[in-house]
């Protein structure tokens, strides 16, 4: 990385001026093929490899509808309010899942612009693990 200081003053005040120029410049690279690797795994492992997958790709689901807060979903879902904030912090900690107004009661989940990108890729996965529906397994 340059350091400003090793700049000529010119440059130097330039980017000084104008941070978000250089933001945009490093947002603007194509994904790699790399990173679509590393996301399709992190993927298969999260939702079809573990135990609570289904109820990880059930989350992501609904919050692909509409967002909404951890008791929503529980609601929704009719899942236990804690396996709800177990996944939601999962899939927060994997950049899937973002919460507006993190810490405050009733945050609400987002999903993350990485896991609208990787939608298909859920698809995908949903239609090779099955679409049993976890709610209806909750219940026996």
């Amino acid at each position: 990385m340059i350091r400003i200081a090793q700049l000529p003053l010119r440059l130097s005040e330039v980017l000084t001026r104008a941070p978000v120029l250089i933001a945009d410049v490093r947002n603007t690279r194509p994904s790699s093929l790399n990173e679509d690797k590393h996301l399709r795994r992190l993927l298969w492992y999260l939702l079809g490899g573990t135990r609570g997958g289904p109820n990880r790709a059930e989350i992501i689901k609904t919050l692909q509808n509409r967002p909404c807060n951890a008791n929503q979903l529980a609601e929704t879902l009719r899942v236990d309010y804690k396996t709800v904030q177990h996944h939601v912090r999962i899939l927060e900690e994997n950049g899937l899942v973002s919460l507006a107004n993190k810490g405050s009661y009733g945050a609400v989940l987002f999903l993350t612009a990485k896991m609208e990108e990787a939608l298909p890729i859920l698809d995908e996965i949903w239609s090779r693990i099955g679409t049993k529906k976890i709610s209806a397994t909750a219940k026996e």
